[in-house]
Parts: C-alpha cells; structure tokens; sequence
C-alpha cells in the first residue's frame, strides 16, 4: 500500500555532539527541543550523540537532504550560528580510512562512509553554533550562556530550512 509519503521529500536532522563536554552538546540540545515541536511530515530528527555508526545507516535511509546540527569552532564570538553547505565533492569523496571511531564523530568521515555505502542524499547542510570553550576534554556538562541563547535561535532556522526542503524551495542559506 502507498500512502504517497514515499513520493514526498525526506529530510533528517540530525544532532551530533558530547554532553559531557560543555558546547559540544548544542547539537543534541537543538535537536532535542525540536523532538517536543511539531514537525511536517517527512522530517526525522535524532539525537546521534558521538555514535558515528548509527548516523552513517541512517543517512542510508532514503533522506534527499540532511540537517546536521553541532558545535562548529571557527573563531568567531561564542554563540554566533552558522550554516554551511558542504562540497559534495568532499563528502562523497573516498574514504579515507576504514574504521569509524564506535564513539566519537568526524562528520567528513560519516559522509564519505555513508556515500561509499550507497547514501542518496542529495543535499547536506550543518547548523553550527560557535562554542565558549574549544578543545577542552575535561568533562564540563552544561552550555555556556552564549551557546544556551543561541539553541532557540538555531531550533527556528532548522525548522524553516527543512521545511522550505520539503517543499522543494531553494532553502538558500543566509549570507
């Protein structure tokens, strides 16, 4: 039986990060308030944490596009949000060695291991918040204030790119 959701866009959002490691939890925690909202159908939103593996076969999962929300240093003032839309050149590119790390992300490498695996997704975007404290592993739980303002502010843009996906409008990113 069809139902005729199988015609229609996908679309994951996906949130990656530590919650033991301060900032690097933005992720999980945007995706995590976007778990409680109503989303159209066609959207899956999950909590990946730092298992790389459970990212990679879901990414196998028929998406056309995917959200992938985390804490993305670039030098910038703690809190600021950024999307970037990555070269699909680089992530379909081959991997560059076999193993994923069981519990840790490189999100290069989940890419390319999904696309070596069959991946159809068309398009990647990533959702990421400038964090207070960089490279830090001691065990800090808790955002800092800049990056806890910032989640409600990432939580709306995520919902509006995905549906402007969905809908098969030009979800241009902001300049």
């Amino acid at each position: 039986m069809n139902d005729g959701l199988r015609d229609r866009p996908r679309v994951l959002i996906a949130g990656v990060g530590n919650i033991f490691l301060g900032d690097d939890a933005f992720g999980v925690e945007v995706v995590q308030r976007l778990a409680h909202r109503r989303l159209p159908d066609g959207v899956r939103v999950a909590d990946f944490g730092i298992r790389s593996l459970d990212l990679v076969y879901a990414l196998l999962d028929g998406y056309e596009s995917v959200i992938l929300v985390d804490a993305l240093p670039r030098g910038g003032v703690p809190g600021t949000l950024y999307v970037i839309e990555p070269d699909a050149a680089q992530w379909r590119a081959p991997v560059e060695h076999g193993l994923l790390q069981g519990h840790g992300m490189d999100l290069v490498q989940v890419l390319r291991q999904a696309a070596a695996l069959g991946c159809t997704v068309q398009r990647v975007l990533l959702v990421g918040c400038e964090p207070a404290a960089v490279g830090d592993d001691d065990m800090a739980p808790g955002l800092s204030e800049p990056v806890r303002a910032a989640v409600d502010d990432a939580v709306r843009f995520v919902e509006d790119v995905a549906a402007r996906l969905l809908a098969g409008q030009d979800a241009a990113l902001p300049t």
